[in-house]
């Protein structure tokens, strides 16, 4: 078998140019080109295809028929403009046009607009190619799960059976005054859509209609005889994932989940990518809009289908995000925010037709966008803290909806400041040399024995540990293929704990111990945490530039929570709540160990879950809800980290794992610390030994 032939599951994690490696190390004639959604670069010689390259790279691409151009399954779509996080300024010149073997593609996925088959396309400049998730092989697991506890139902929108008496006059008349006697309902309106649909209703010689009242004054939309289901979506547009939740508005009953990939990350991993896209790129905020509003109305149609519901079902739907993802989804210029003083367009609710979102839902269905908090804390924290509600709890209360900007709410003493971080992709997987999102195969939780320095770790798709027997059938059909979000966390920590990495994050550093599991790579480490000793391309290294990644992340995150502490006068936390998909499956002891959060009492650490689509569901069923978190978001205290003289300093002590100075007394109750080595070595003091596996959190 030749390589350009090997399986891609079986190339997947082949590097060819990993973050730590200089990209200039190719020859003149080489093109540089990045993958997304991966984040995988590398340099690939001219007229390379781009299946090819992705195999080269270990992009995860799909193809069954090797490359002939018959199955259709490595359809990519190349992406044009100035990239200045990738310096690339991308051009259609930089692709081959479509030849013989694409114009005469007849497979069973037809080649719609941009979508280029990888076998046939070739390079020919640099470029930036994005993978639909529909061509991967091992495809992202969404986890957007969503708990609404005992949420109050108090329905925005109802349907009302009427019946239709003999004598009648106008059909607004009629209906406004058989609400009344028949409901109670005062104060009717009925919208002109609505009235045309009445009349068309008594035309046909029904004897009783369903009207859909609105916040309990509207009438907006009618139907012959008995209609007793109305559904709304609620929906977390996120910078990486999309997800909504289907519910019936009258049970509250959420009928359908669903996810999906933002398709915005072709333009860039992280926000402020994605400005930077449109400022240099004229009309490129409507690119970026109507990339997510297609996703929208197809996750729309998924969980439709899902749920055996039909569009003209839904009237109602609640939509929440980040700033910048708030902005495009409405179509307003992000590029404000991506400046001082970032300034919003509005900070207020809003209500808008649906279809002026491109939604195919019926068409009076309303679209309620919950308020952004400040510039860079939007509405999908405001919908974190009505599922959350940590102003109401006792002692100092720190909620954190951990993602590529992370948003941090902290309440106590009466107050509730809320500010976000930067911390960029690096916690899903991107920037990371054998990172990748959270597919089957990607190693999710690690443990390194601190006697022998070798490792223990669980892939995604398996609950068998690489120790145990029936690991290798157990990864059979997905391998290991990578190391996702969580597994970056767990091993950059256990490094440490296992004393192979000092608290400067130098794997090999002064102080450390050695193991043949640290390897020179160039002029510094790395740490092989998977060797199946078959390929050398197969190895997954966590390298130096790996540690520096995740350090980056956690130090602007950790920064963040302190700025909020020294604003409200407090040192501790008494409770810390994960928000987020990513938040709901990390190691919260790791986590502290890392000093990603604050030290804190570790049973009081736990994951509060998809705490925006929690909150944005409830926003769905409750017009209470959409009144109250309007109310909270307005006396929330707003606190910018870019314009924070301090934010710097407090960034520079949280670099060191897991922090330059501060104590773990918490922490220190779970697990043993070992002494802070390096040059930013501060108060640790703690012998360097573990304490009873069995009084170490997850052990299995």
């Amino acid at each position: 078998m030749t390589p350009a032939l090997l399986p891609v599951n079986a190339a997947v994690v082949a590097v060819a140019h990993r973050p730590d490696q200089d990209p200039m190390d190719s020859p003149a004639d080489d093109h540089l080109v990045v993958f997304t959604p991966s984040g995988h670069r590398g340099h690939v010689p001219d007229d390379t295809t781009v299946l090819d390259a992705a195999r080269k790279l270990g992009v995860d691409l799909d193809s069954v028929c090797g490359g002939r151009g018959i199955c259709g399954r490595c359809q990519v779509e190349p992406t044009f403009g100035e990239f200045a996080k990738h310096n690339i300024a991308a051009s259609v010149e930089h692709i081959s046009s479509r030849g013989p073997v694409e114009r005469d593609y007849r497979g069973r996925r037809p080649l719609l607009g941009d979508l280029r088959l990888g076998c046939a396309a070739r390079i020919r400049g640099d470029l930036v190619v994005d993978v639909p998730s529909t061509s991967q092989v091992h495809r992202q697991v969404i986890r957007k799960e969503v708990d609404l506890g005992d949420v109050q139902l108090d329905p925005v929108l109802v349907l009302r059976l009427v019946e239709v008496p003999d004598e009648r006059g106008r059909p607004a008349t009629w209906l406004i005054d058989s609400l009344t006697d028949q409901w109670g309902l005062d104060h009717i309106e009925v919208e002109s859509r609505a009235d045309e649909e009445l009349g068309a209703v008594l035309a046909s010689g029904a004897d009783t209609v369903t009207v859909a009242v609105r916040d309990g004054t509207r009438v907006v939309a009618a139907w012959p005889g008995l209609r007793d289901r109305a559904l709304g979506i609620a929906v977390d547009v996120g910078s990486t994932t999309i997800a909504g939740h289907l519910c019936d508005l009258a049970t509250g009953e959420v009928l359908a989940t669903g996810g999906t990939m933002n398709p915005q990350i072709r333009f860039g991993e992280d926000l402020m990518s994605r400005v930077s896209y449109v400022m240099m790129n004229p009309g490129g905020e409507v690119e970026l809009t109507s990339a997510v509003r297609e996703a929208l109305d197809t996750l729309v149609a998924e969980l439709c289908e899902a749920a055996d519901a039909t569009r003209g079902e839904l009237l109602e739907l609640v939509l929440v995000g980040n700033p910048i993802m708030h902005h495009l989804f409405l179509g307003y210029d992000p590029t404000p925010l991506g400046t001082a003083p970032f300034t919003l367009a509005t900070e207020e609710a809003m209500d808008l037709s649906a279809s002026d979102l491109d939604l195919d839902t019926h068409p009076a269905a309303r679209a309620h966008v919950l308020p952004c908090i400040a510039g860079h804390v939007g509405a999908d924290t405001a919908a974190v803290i009505l599922a959350t509600r940590p102003q109401e709890q006792a002692g100092v209360q720190l909620v954190v909806d951990v993602g590529t900007n992370a948003e941090i709410v902290l309440s106590g003493n009466g107050r509730v400041l809320a500010a976000s971080s930067p911390t960029g992709p690096a916690f899903e997987g991107a920037q990371i040399s054998s990172g990748q999102r959270a597919t089957p195969g990607a190693i999710e939780r690690v443990r390194i024995d601190p006697g022998t320095g070798e490792p223990r770790f669980r892939v995604i798709g398996s609950g068998v540990w690489s120790d145990e027997p029936g690991f290798e059938h157990a990864v059979a059909d997905t391998g290991v293929t990578g190391i996702c979000g969580s597994g970056i966390i767990e091993v950059v920590a256990e490094l440490w704990l296992a004393g192979l990495m000092d608290s400067d994050g130098v794997i090999g550093g002064a102080g450390t111990g050695t193991s043949p599991r640290i390897v020179t790579d160039g002029r510094t480490y790395s740490y092989v945490l998977h060797d199946p000793g078959t390929h050398e391309g197969q190895q997954i290294l966590v390298t130096q530039n790996d540690i520096r990644a995740i350090q980056l992340a956690k130090a602007a995150l950790y920064a963040g929570v302190r700025l909020l502490m020294d604003h409200l006068g407090v040192d501790r936390v008494d409770q810390i709540g994960l928000a987020g998909a990513f938040g709901s499956h990390i190691d919260t002891t790791r986590a502290t160990v890392l000093g990603l959060i604050p030290d804190c009492d570790p049973d009081k650490v736990a994951s509060v879950g998809n705490a925006a689509g929690a909150g944005a569901a409830m926003a769905l069923l409750s017009g209470t809800a959409r009144v109250e978190i309007q109310d909270s978001v307005r006396r929330i205290e707003k606190v910018e980290t870019a314009l924070e003289p301090s934010f710097q300093e407090h960034f520079v002590d949280a670099m060191a794992i897991p922090h330059r100075t501060a104590d773990y007394p918490g922490l220190s109750t779970r697990i043993e610390l070992p002494p802070r080595t390096g040059t930013s070595a501060g108060s640790g003091r703690r012998e360097h030994r573990r304490r009873n596996p069995t009084q170490d959190g997850e052990q299995q």
